[in-house]
């Protein structure tokens, strides 16, 4: 008789060593919440745990307990073994030497000289024995961790933990409920089941901070009784409501709040690139009360809002006659690449460009059809 999917989560996790913990690219707050939580748990249970994710994470979570060495990139995760039979003729002694860009290494045989058919040159298995992908429909959801490791979904086995209905039951074990509220809710239920007590509060925190900002502070419609009961118990063990809707919901400016919804009546998404932008007129400016100075902080609310984009744009008018866009991405080596296509200056995780059309519609359709360009 085949194990129920908690069961098989349990016994996979408690013959592991070394798991990876990977998350969306821009993860939502029931990513972080799900994810910080796992970590914390599995460290409890003397389990090395990694997080892994690509791209933006905003302060507001910053009120959370945070994990250790958290990467961006994988690397590291496998070594290149060079490999010597020593059946034939022993080796006696080895070194290394760093000379600029090279790296030797000397290796002394026992005796006479080293016969290269005794060489092999393999790839070691990965660090990793498990994987555990949270809030993700599918693995290329993951991005940059995805395109640039596909061998490490080949060989590591995978727990895939969702909510949505359209998710690919790619893992080896598959805690899809498309009943929950969110990931958080699920994991709450899978980490009672493997031990109760090891819930602190700062797991309960985490787990909380998932629900309410996956319910949107338990307004939307997925708010199901089995999502209070979750909430009700992590209560319980110490977690703090009114502090995490403090720092999720935390009040904005009157005019920074009318900017986002004038912002919000723009915005536009390009599927191919990427790309989420809007463009503000005078008028929005005007109506709002704010000021251009404003614009990085609407970008920011964008980062934060949609976990898809890799790119964030927002244009507005500098002078009658001509447009400046805003490009904000966590991907640098993206925005360096579409620097060159621009009268452009790249500033951290910035890019801005100076554009002749005053009409904002069209220099927006214009950027875009040259990053599409750049991207195929």
């Amino acid at each position: 008789m085949s194990l129920e999917p908690q069961e098989q989560f349990k016994n996979f996790v408690e013959k592991s060593k070394d798991v990876l913990i990977l998350i969306p690219e821009n993860p939502s707050g029931d990513a972080v919440g799900s994810a910080w939580a796992l970590y914390f748990f599995l460290k409890k249970k003397e389990i090395n745990a990694t997080i892994a994710f690509s791209n933006h994470l905003s302060e507001k979570y910053d009120f959370l307990p945070k994990p250790e060495g958290i990467l961006t990139e994988i690397s590291g995760a496998r070594d290149f073994v060079l490999s010597f039979n020593t059946a034939y003729n022993k080796i006696t002694n080895v070194r290394t030497e760093k000379l600029d860009d090279k790296l030797n290494i000397y290796l002394t045989p026992e005796k006479g000289a080293l016969n290269p058919r005794d060489f092999s040159f393999i790839l070691a298995k990965f660090k990793y024995d498990l994987m555990i992908v949270i809030d993700s429909p599918d693995l290329e959801r993951l991005g940059a961790i995805y395109e640039k490791n596909p061998d490490l979904f080949f060989e590591v086995p995978i727990i895939n933990i969702d909510h949505r209905s359209n998710n690919d039951n790619f893992g080896q074990i598959n805690l899809v409920d498309i009943t929950a509220s969110s990931c958080s809710e699920i994991l709450s239920s899978v980490l009672d089941h493997i031990n109760y007590n090891l819930v602190d509060k700062d797991i309960a925190d985490c787990l909380l901070t998932g629900i309410i900002s996956a319910t949107e502070s338990f307004q939307k419609k997925n708010t199901t009784p089995k999502a209070l009961l979750a909430a009700a118990t992590l209560m319980d063990k110490g977690a703090d409501q009114q502090t995490i809707i403090r720092w999720l919901y935390k009040t904005q400016p009157l005019h920074i709040l009318k900017l986002w919804g004038r912002a919000m009546a723009n915005l536009n998404w390009d599927e191919h690139s990427k790309l989420i932008w809007t463009n503000l007129s005078v008028e929005d400016f005007v109506q709002s009360r704010a000021s251009q100075a404003d614009v990085l902080l609407i970008l920011e609310k964008l980062q934060e809002n949609y976990s898809e984009g890799k790119l964030f744009m927002a244009l507005y008018n500098d002078t009658p006659l001509s447009t400046v866009a805003l490009i904000k991405s966590a991907d640098i080596a993206l925005l360096k690449k579409i620097q060159p296509l621009f009268n452009s200056t790249l500033k951290r995780d910035t890019l801005e460009i100076k554009s002749e059309i005053k009409n904002l519609f069209e220099a927006g359709e214009l950027i875009s059809k040259k990053i599409k360009e750049v991207n195929n």
